[in-house]
C-alpha cells in the first residue's frame, strides 16, 4: 500500500513538472512570435498549434495537435494573396508568366529565407533528430511553419491582416529587384539544351557537404558526359545544383 502511494505521488509530480516545463517552452516561443506579428492574437491556441511540428508530438505525449492542417490552409491563403498581387501589378501578362512568378515567390527556399529573417527557427517546436542533420529537411519544416502561421493569422484576424503579413515578410523584400521574375530553373534549361543538342543528360554529384545542420553548405558539380561544366554552392543540394546548372548554361551560351 505504501509503495502504491509512492508511485501515485511520483507520477503526480512527474506530470505536473512535465506540464510546467511544456507550458514554459510554449510561452517562450509564443512571446517571440507575438512580437513579430505586431498584434495580440484573439485565439492563442491557434498560434501555439502553428508552432508545433508533427515530430514534436513524438517527444511529448501531452501534445496531440500539430500544425499540418494550418499549413494546408496557410498555403492556400498565401497563393491567393500572391496571385492577386501579381494579377494587379502585371495587367498585361499572360497566365504562364503569372503562374511561374507565383511559384518562384512562394517556393520553399523563399519561404525559408523569409522565416529566417524574423527568427522562426527559434520559435518552432520540432524534434531535431527528425531532420537527421538535413539542411533540406530543416528548410521544409521552417517553410511549412511559416505557412501554418499564415493560416493561423487568417483564422484569427482575417484575410486583410494575413495579406499585410505576407506582403511585409514574403513579397516586399523581393519587390525592388524583381528577382522573382527571373526564370531560375537552370536545371530545366540545361536538360532541355542537352536534349536539343543530343548530348548526355546532366549528372549532378555532391562534392562536399559542410557546416552544422542549420548552416549547411553544399558544393555540387554538374557533368555532361565526362566533362565538368559547372560547380555550384548553396545552402541546399537543390540550390547548389541550380548554381552549377547556371554556370554550365553560361559556358554553352558563350561558346555559341
Amino acid at each position: 500500500m505504501f509503495n502504491d502511494l509512492l508511485n501515485k505521488l511520483y507520477f503526480f509530480f512527474r506530470k505536473k513538472y512535465f506540464n510546467d516545463d511544456l507550458e514554459s517552452t510554449y510561452l517562450r516561443s509564443y512571446s517571440k512570435l507575438v512580437k513579430v506579428l505586431g498584434f495580440r492574437p484573439s485565439n492563442k491556441s491557434l498560434f501555439l498549434k502553428a508552432l508545433t511540428h508533427s515530430s514534436y508530438i513524438e517527444m511529448n505525449p501531452l501534445v496531440t495537435k500539430s500544425n499540418e492542417r494550418l499549413e494546408f490552409l496557410g498555403d492556400s491563403v498565401l497563393n491567393l494573396i500572391v496571385a492577386q498581387y501579381l494579377f494587379e501589378i502585371f495587367p498585361n501578362e499572360e497566365e504562364g508568366f503569372l503562374t511561374k512568378s507565383r511559384a518562384t515567390l512562394v517556393n520553399r527556399e523563399r519561404l525559408y529565407n523569409a522565416a529566417e529573417d524574423f527568427g522562426l527557427e527559434e520559435m518552432l517546436l520540432y524534434n531535431k533528430s527528425y531532420i537527421k542533420d538535413s539542411a533540406e529537411g530543416l528548410q521544409t519544416i521552417i517553410a511549412d511553419g511559416l505557412e501554418a502561421i499564415i493560416g493561423a493569422i487568417y483564422l484569427d484576424q482575417g484575410l486583410n491582416t494575413a495579406k499585410i503579413f505576407i506582403m511585409k515578410h514574403i513579397v516586399s523584400p523581393f519587390e525592388e529587384d524583381e528577382s522573382f521574375l527571373i526564370d531560375k530553373n537552370y536545371k530545366g534549361k540545361l536538360l532541355e539544351y542537352t536534349h536539343s543538342q543530343k548530348l548526355p543528360s546532366p549528372k549532378y554529384i555532391v562534392f562536399s557537404e559542410t557546416g552544422p545542420p542549420h548552416q549547411r553548405e553544399f558544393v555540387v558539380n554538374v557533368f555532361i558526359g565526362d566533362e565538368l561544366l559547372g560547380t555550384g554552392y548553396g545552402k541546399s543540394k537543390k540550390s547548389a545544383e541550380q548554381e552549377a546548372s547556371k554556370i554550365a548554361m553560361n559556358k554553352y551560351s558563350n561558346n555559341e
